[in-house]
């Protein structure tokens, strides 16, 4: 069996931070900015993906937060059944994020439903489990920022300014998906890049009519293209996330602050004891010290609640991580369906 190269060396890193300002960008479009023939490209982002160390995912998008419900879920869960809870909670569609944490509890998930009743649903399905013994759930009032907008810094600002330029507007528009959009963003989500001519054949739909609709639902933002790589490949090593107070009149303040700092990947208001909600991509662990101390120089009010290291990713954004970081499969993340579990099928890649 082949051995496949998992080194990522300089051109590898600006491709992937090339592929999260325009996931979708043609080879063609990207060779000139970062000085490499379309070909070139094409094959390193091969080798990466069948890596499993760089990869394009597809999952509902910011527009639809006022249309479902998102939740962080704290689990406490008896240590010899933590892997297995882990990996079995990872094939759950409404469980986007699953994380091994060293913190106040050993599990986090991060939860997505169409609505309350569907959370609670889900929420009272995991308490049936019986390794979990407690859990703690913390709602998301208002997403301020996602995780498909943080950025590496593998471009120069020039291959920066050159790649932004080139990739498409929108209009952010609210609304719920329908019944064809549900089904062209399963189709899309295992792989973000995968052409319009599979995905019609798979809908079994005109090319022209997905080309149309592809471009209306990732334009409006109710669905997003994530381009990721393995952490522990690109140096980003260590995942904290904060759960963080401050009072009512300087809470969109905090809110801001937060989205500032370069680390912060997802930040977000909460409605249970902690107001806000930070999580942040660090080099190492002393960069958590220094982030923090500069959000309270930031915004004063703002005080850390509590605090979790990510010690394993076992799922992010649907995709199915090895303990070393890397793609093994993906989950669809149909949360409109029954929140009852499926099985977990391998990468289509």
């Amino acid at each position: 069996m082949a051995v496949i190269d998992t080194r990522l060396d300089e051109l590898d890193l600006a491709l992937i931070n090339a592929l999260q300002l325009s996931p979708r960008a043609p080879w063609s479009a990207l060779a000139g900015p970062l000085g490499v023939d379309a070909a070139t490209l094409s094959r390193r982002w091969r080798r990466m993906q069948d890596a499993g160390v760089a990869w394009v995912s597809c999952y509902p998008g910011q527009a639809l937060a006022e249309h479902g419900i998102m939740a962080f879920v704290q689990i406490d869960c008896t240590p010899m059944d933590l892997e297995e809870t882990a990996a079995a909670i990872a094939t759950h569609p409404h469980a986007s994020a699953v994380e091994l944490v060293a913190g106040s509890h050993n599990l986090l998930l991060t939860v997505i439903a169409t609505g309350l009743d569907a959370l609670t649903e889900y929420v009272l399905r995991l308490g049936r489990i019986p390794a979990i013994r407690s859990m703690k759930t913390h709602l998301v009032q208002h997403l301020y920022q996602e995780g498909s907008n943080w950025r590496a810094d593998s471009l120069s600002p020039e291959q920066h300014r050159e790649v932004a330029a080139a990739a498409p507007g929108g209009v952010f528009r609210t609304g719920p998906l329908g019944p064809e959009e549900q089904q062209l963003m399963l189709a899309l989500g295992p792989d973000g890049r995968r052409p319009v001519i599979e995905l019609a054949q798979q809908l079994d739909r005109p090319e022209s009519s997905v080309r149309r609709q592809l471009s209306a639902l990732l334009h409006s933002g109710r669905a997003a293209l994530r381009c990721e790589a393995a952490l522990p490949y690109t140096g980003w090593r260590t995942t904290a996330t904060l759960w963080l107070t401050a009072p009512p009149h300087t809470r969109a303040a905090a809110a801001s602050a937060i989205g500032r700092q370069r680390e912060t990947r997802m930040c977000a208001t909460t409605v249970s004891d902690a107001d806000l909600i930070s999580v942040a991509l660090f080099r190492g662990l002393d960069g958590v010290a220094e982030y923090e101390s500069r959000l309270a120089t930031a915004e004063p009010t703002l005080r850390v609640r509590e605090r979790a290291v990510t010690l394993r990713w076992i799922k992010r954004a649907g995709r199915l991580l090895d303990p070393d970081g890397r793609s093994i499969g993906f989950v669809p993340m149909s949360v409109w369906e029954s929140s009852a579990p499926v099985e977990a099928g391998p990468d289509p890649r």
